[in-house]
């Protein structure tokens, strides 16, 4: 079992975004970009921001009080912290993936990333330095591909706001060659 700790987008937010991407069976997106050899389009339903990955042997329930005692400290530190709204947009590659990026709804097209966004990361174990907070909607093999050729249509792309209630401890399983991911803890981001 693979650990990471995700947020997820919301539903709205989501569906706009599969509505964006578009796509016929003859493996044509809309706008007639064609996919790359081995193009693979990451199911909507498994769709979410990585904050962190914490690998195959990390124990969820030392992860979930770290996470815990992470949202405790900051509340204290920051009192009304909060994370604000947030948005898909535009996009980018990484060798083989093709992904969206995630930024505060005040903050889209600012190029970096935002600090609040850093802190939650930072909270859930992450190497700020290479933290790029985004969603990967697809995979591919066969080598490079130029990234303006699946980019262009997405680089003007903004969803609409969402709200992050809680940070997941999630594991990444294979059942029967399918993966799956499932949420084995929840850590609201805002404690009551």
């Amino acid at each position: 079992m693979r650990l990471f700790t995700a947020l997820w987008p919301s539903e709205a937010a989501v569906a706009d975004l599969a509505a964006a991407l578009g796509g016929d069976r003859r493996g044509k997106w809309a706008g007639g970009a064609e996919r790359p050899r081995g193009f693979r389009p990451i199911p909507s339903r498994r769709w979410h921001v990585t904050l962190c990955f914490h690998g195959d042997y990390a124990d969820p329930d030392t992860v979930a009080a770290r996470l815990r005692a992470g949202v405790a400290e900051l509340h204290e530190t920051e009192p009304g912290f909060a994370l604000p709204p947030l948005c898909l947009a535009g996009a980018g590659t990484f060798r083989g993936a093709l992904w969206v990026g995630v930024a505060p709804e005040n903050d889209v097209g600012s190029g970096g990333v935002s600090p609040v966004l850093r802190r939650v990361a930072l909270l859930a174990g992450a190497d700020v330095r290479r933290f790029r907070p985004h969603v990967t909607v697809a995979r591919w093999s066969g080598g490079r591909v130029e990234p303006d050729r699946l980019t262009d249509r997405l680089s003007s792309y903004v969803g609409p706001a969402w709200s992050a209630e809680s940070l997941d401890v999630v594991a990444s399983e294979r059942h029967s060659g399918t993966l799956a991911y499932r949420t084995v803890y929840r850590v609201p981001l805002n404690p009551r």
